[in-house]
């Protein structure tokens, strides 16, 4: 199946088709606190009381599906008990600078989010719904702080 891979310490995400060969990467916005895990019952929280500590984009895999938001968003189900999702970036705040942050040369700015991954929109179009539109696929997301194999488990 295709996968998405979701390199924190580097803001990046990558697209790979079912064999494995990279058809597109981006930068991403993510979680503005360091850390691999989703505080137990973050999913439940309002938004307006997670934590600035608790704003983290959890490592694993992740069984990735389309679906839609409290809003009627069409987003990527990272961690639905987590409302974890992958989306188009959304740039309501101007103060948050969310699409200078995306074309910035730096990843120092680019930890915003309450824990999602915001995609840039056109790359989400593009990229991003054909394979999910599709098909479930796997989502990959590499860790912060955690040794991969603390996160994914020891190789065979």
């Amino acid at each position: 199946m295709p996968f998405v891979v979701v390199d924190k310490q580097a803001a990046r995400l990558y697209v790979f088709d079912a064999k494995a060969r990279l058809q597109a990467d981006t930068a991403v916005l993510i979680g503005s606190a360091l850390g691999d895990l989703s505080v137990p019952g973050i999913g439940q929280k309002a938004i307006a009381d997670v934590r600035p500590e608790e704003r983290t984009t959890p490592a694993g895999r992740f069984n990735g599906k389309l679906g839609r938001n409290l809003t009627g968003e069409d987003v990527v189900w990272v961690d639905y008990d987590a409302a974890v999702s992958m989306h188009r970036v959304r740039a309501h705040q101007p103060a948050e600078r969310r699409l200078q942050r995306l074309a910035s040369e730096t990843i120092e700015d680019n930890r915003i989010s309450y824990g999602c991954i915001n995609v840039p929109a056109e790359f989400f179009d593009a990229h991003l719904l054909p394979v999910f539109s599709a098909q479930a696929a796997a989502i990959y997301v590499l860790p912060d702080q955690l040794t991969l194999e603390q996160v994914f488990g020891s190789l065979p």
